[in-house]
């Protein structure tokens, strides 16, 4: 897929350079113009019914929290569309474990009190989200410090609310971290994000990953993630929030007590240093980078022809048009997939 390298796209978002790829299309760190940050940018090209779908639902998702990160905001120019959300340096939970192998007891409890902090919000808001994984978790780059991980990747996530209109066939989500009754495909429910938190729990005091995992090592989160990968959704706390109390009644540590241990855990700026191209109108290089401030960076690649104009951003006057055209796709692929589904 060709990309605009010298050429803003939808005249706000100029592409720096791809630091990721899925399912959907890929992940690219980006200059935003009006507000002179670094964002990162899930670009979407050559999008079907399916792919265009999961970019609605995942771009619907705004949640405010500092453990989350939701899209910002989008925009779309010809065949590209594109959201934006904060851009986290510090790579995810999935990159620290590869590099360090299992974490200190106290740094795991710090994680688990944050992620079930996201998980809260984002049931709060009547979201699942469907793919609670490490690759999903993202950090900020702490050194050795005390980690921040935000929850990413809505991709697949799912309204509670609409679940009764909703015919989910087949199992969402990734294996080994799916619940049992999500893995034979039940309705989403918040119970199976809790499940998928406590299989990461254990991956991060082990290292291991679910299929190699045999039950929880001893720790003081022991009972704790017991319960949330029980099999029965209801031996699992009713909610995040209940999790998250009988956490922080265990013990929360402060401060960074793991610093003291010969080879503490470490997590690095994955993304590195580099300049904004001048012709993007900036005064030189700029710090900082997680949620707001900016970072240098590297110039964008050359010689890929410029798009055309036309652009919707988030706030614009066509955004409206622009959602309704898309829904109204969106609409032609579910009747057909509500067809098939009655004729079948």
């Amino acid at each position: 897929m060709s990309l605009p390298a010298n050429h803003p796209l939808a005249g706000r978002y100029v592409l720096i350079d791809q630091i990721g790829a899925g399912g959907m299309g890929s992940v690219w760190r980006a200059w935003d113009l009006r507000t002179e940050t670094f964002r990162a940018a899930k670009v979407l090209g050559q999008h079907d019914g399916g792919m265009l779908l999961r970019f609605v639902r995942e771009q619907s998702v705004r949640i405010q929290h500092p453990h989350v990160v939701a899209p910002s905001g989008w925009a779309a120019e010809d065949n590209l569309v594109v959201f934006t959300m904060d851009l986290c340096h510090g790579g995810s939970v999935q990159t620290l474990v590869g590099d360090h192998g299992p974490l200190p007891e106290a740094y795991v409890t710090v994680l688990m009190d944050q992620l079930l902090q996201a998980l809260d919000a984002v049931h709060g808001a009547g979201v699942v989200h469907r793919d609670v994984k490490p690759a999903n978790l993202l950090l900020e780059a702490t050194g050795t410090g005390r980690p921040h991980l935000r929850l990413s990747d809505f991709g697949i996530a799912a309204l509670v609310e609409d679940v009764r209109l909703t015919r989910f066939p087949g199992a969402i989500g990734t294996e080994g971290y799916m619940s049992p009754e999500q893995n034979e495909g039940a309705p989403p429910d918040p119970q199976q994000d809790l499940y998928a938190a406590g299989v990461v729990g254990v991956y991060m005091l082990t290292g291991l990953e679910p299929r190699q995992q045999d039950g929880v090592p001893e720790s003081r989160l022991k009972p704790l993630l017991e319960a949330m990968v029980a099999t029965d959704p209801a031996q699992r706390p009713p909610s995040a929030a209940a999790a998250l109390d009988y956490l922080r009644r265990v013990g929360v540590p402060p401060g960074a007590p793991w610093q003291a241990d010969p080879e503490p855990p470490e997590v690095f700026d994955q993304l590195g240093d580099a300049q904004v191209p001048a012709w993007a109108g900036t005064q030189g290089p700029a710090s900082g980078g997680f949620g707001g401030g900016t970072n240098p960076v590297t110039p964008g690649r050359a010689g890929t022809p410029a798009l055309g104009a036309g652009a919707v951003d988030e706030g614009s006057p066509g955004s409206a048009l622009t959602i309704a055209i898309v829904c109204f796709v969106l609409a032609l692929v579910l009747a057909g997939v509500a067809l098939f589904l009655t004729l079948g």
